[in-house]
């Protein structure tokens, strides 16, 4: 088969299955449909496998106004997302077999999750700034019905407002490529940026602005300050396999358009030691204790969550914003870490919310007595998420840490680390709580009500998997650290 036909298989097959799920109506049939969507996620899952052991090539598919390339090209960076995103899909979707029993619309539901795959893969694969433009767009548009799914009031709302902010963010992106594309020596993406300094010449004031704008545009997606309230709106609204791979994935293509954005179009060195980048750091910062803090007072369980994922996802940009190799690998290791424990984090949630009914955290005093496999899960990647050692996201804050401390920033010497704590601290005390009063519910606790509550084991899996590898990576992290530092070569 040619290797230019290979590198579109992982983005078609998806967006054709999904859309079959609209119109064929064997696929409305429950059973039928749980294997057609397991069988397309688990095969995609395989075929990504077999590419990434091929030498594929690159393709154009089309030319935009006739100059402007629609152009495919798979690189490290894109290949450690594609796993990562493909990875998930599995294990997401047998959970939601299970979980959307309760839901309406069911095929509504499998066919934009199947269709997002897909443009997840473009995005991805995207080999040039205005490819990638595009298919980050097009996310935006194929995971809006997945947040209005429930068509209640809070989840139009809810919908409405991660449209309108992240079509404004990337609206400011589009921007930047418009102005840069002016002076830049290609549209593709090139390790270290393209841009053309002979060309630049004088405007370097003008195009540092702009690269805020970018900077701030994508960031939109990845809630960083000031265009993070979506997020916390935008997850309770929505079922909770969504919630997961909002938090987990979709918000990390906001991360994924900063890292092109910055260390493959623009160039990290044009903005490095210039208020770009110092602004870009206060706002990670500030993203980090607003998150932290909004979750230690949130009681809702998935929108306490939802702050917590505001918090952590600023981790990665503050690793990206430093601009060295260390930060910027502790922020690549922190996506996939983060994906694992926050994705099990709302997949547990799920879970309470159907078993129990109880969508408080107030109301989960002896929680642990009722579901002990799924509460152990959930404290396990806890512990992950606060950075405790031996667990995975110790590692990537450690590599974030130590971004800081090699940055040259005078202030960030010890300003970075003293919030990373602080933030460790206030995640301590919005996550360990569920897990105290979960397990040791005190004298007045009735124990002989207890009643098991442990969901499906096609519910349990996924999140003992994510646990395990929270864990193992946390043990053994030698092997993806290896496979990031390929970036850098």
């Amino acid at each position: 088969m040619n290797k230019n036909i290979l590198i579109l298989l992982p983005i078609v097959l998806p967006i054709l299955a999904g859309s079959f799920l609209f119109w064929l109506p064997a696929l409305k049939k429950e059973k039928i449909r749980n294997w057609y969507v397991g069988g397309v996620v688990f095969f995609h899952l395989v075929l990504l496998s077999f590419i990434l052991g091929q030498e594929t090539g690159e393709v154009t598919l089309f030319k935009l106004a006739g100059q402007l390339p629609v152009f495919l090209k798979l690189d490290n960076l894109g290949k450690i997302f594609a796993v990562l995103v493909s990875f998930v899909w599995v294990l997401v979707a047998l959970y939601s077999f299970i979980y959307m029993k309760q839901e309406e619309k069911r095929e509504q539901f499998f066919g934009f999750y199947l269709i997002t795959l897909g443009i997840l893969m473009g995005l991805d694969f995207s080999g040039n700034i205005v490819t990638m433009y595009l298919f980050y767009e097009l996310v935006t548009v194929v995971t809006l019905p997945l947040i209005v799914h429930n068509r209640t009031k809070e989840a139009v709302f809810a919908g409405l407002k991660y449209f309108f902010y992240s079509f404004f963010g990337a609206s400011l992106g589009l921007l930047g490529i418009f102005f840069f594309s002016q002076y830049v020596t290609t549209l593709n993406f090139v390790p270290g940026g393209t841009l053309d300094m002979i060309k630049v010449g004088d405007n370097i004031p003008l195009l540092l602005v702009i690269a805020f704008f970018m900077l701030v545009g994508f960031g939109a997606k990845a809630g960083m300050f000031p265009l993070q309230s979506w997020l916390p709106t935008a997850h309770p609204a929505a079922p909770a396999p969504a919630s997961a791979i909002f938090s987990g994935i979709i918000a990390k293509s906001g991360i994924f358009a900063l890292i092109r954005v910055v260390y493959y179009f623009i160039g990290d060195s044009f903005i490095k030691n210039t208020w770009v980048q110092y602004t870009w750091i206060i706002l990670s910062l500030i993203t980090i204790l607003i998150g932290s803090v909004l979750a230690y007072q949130e009681d809702a369980i998935k929108k306490r969550f939802a702050y917590s994922t505001v918090s952590q996802i600023s981790y990665i940009i503050l690793g990206l914003a430093v601009l060295n190799t260390e930060g910027m690998e502790g922020a690549v290791l922190h996506v996939i870490f983060h994906s694992f424990i926050k994705i099990t984090l709302f997949l547990v949630a799920g879970i309470i919310i159907i078993q129990t009914g109880a969508v408080r955290v107030s109301q989960l005093r002896g929680i642990g007595k009722k579901m002990p496999i799924t509460m152990w899960c959930y404290t396990l990647v806890s512990l992950g998420l606060i950075g405790v050692p031996f667990t995975s996201g110790f590692i990537s804050k450690w590599h974030i840490a130590m971004g800081n401390l090699q940055s040259g920033i005078f202030i960030l010497n010890w300003l970075g680390p003293v919030i990373l704590l602080v933030s460790a601290l206030l995640t301590a005390g919005y996550l360990l709580p569920i897990t105290i009063n979960g397990f040791f519910p005190g004298e007045e606790f009735d124990y002989g009500e207890v009643e098991t509550k442990e969901p499906s084991f096609m519910m349990i899996i996924p999140i003992i998997i994510f646990t395990g590898l929270t864990i193992f990576f946390g043990i053994f992290p030698g092997m993806i650290i290896e496979v990031i530092e390929r970036l850098f070569l």
